[in-house]
């Protein structure tokens, strides 16, 4: 595999903290490949992260979204149960697999079937950020405090 360094980036800019973080940690989390997942843009600002959970029940599972960062969490209960496999390719390990979200991005529900763990995300921009049209009077524009009509 290979690694790409980012150092000489890093020297040459300032304020780009967060940015750098998230290249770091994006480089660390490419070699996680369990479980699979796939990110779909289903409209405009939504999105839908479906992760191959085969095996997992849903009290297994937990999602957590904090401070813009979605954490999907799959712990097997411990099965002391004796079981003699000629061949095991299921894997029933636990998982972390980490997303991070774009501002103003909210996880709208979660489902499971099939073994896919679906989840919805919106992404919700607050009213004041939303473009706005501004109309364009026709006529004499208004005065301005201080001058004197001519």
């Amino acid at each position: 595999m290979r690694t790409i360094d980012f150092s000489p980036l890093y020297r040459s800019v300032v304020g780009f903290d967060r940015l750098a973080d998230l290249l770091d940690s994006a480089a660390a989390d490419g070699a996680a490949g369990y479980p699979p997942y796939n990110i779909e843009r289903t409209d405009e600002n939504a999105y839908r992260v479906e992760i191959a959970v085969a095996g997992f029940r849903p009290e297994e599972l937990s999602i957590e979204v904090k401070e813009n960062l979605l954490t999907v969490t799959g712990r097997k209960a411990a099965n002391d149960e004796p079981r003699r496999f000629l061949h095991r390719g299921l894997a029933e390990r636990n998982f972390e697999r980490r997303f991070q979200l774009a501002d103003y991005v909210v996880v709208t529900e979660a489902n499971i079937a099939d073994g896919l763990l679906s989840i919805a995300l919106k992404r919700e921009l607050p009213e004041a950020l939303k473009p706005r049209r501004i109309e364009i009077g026709v006529g004499q524009p208004s005065l301005i405090e201080g001058e004197k009509a001519a």
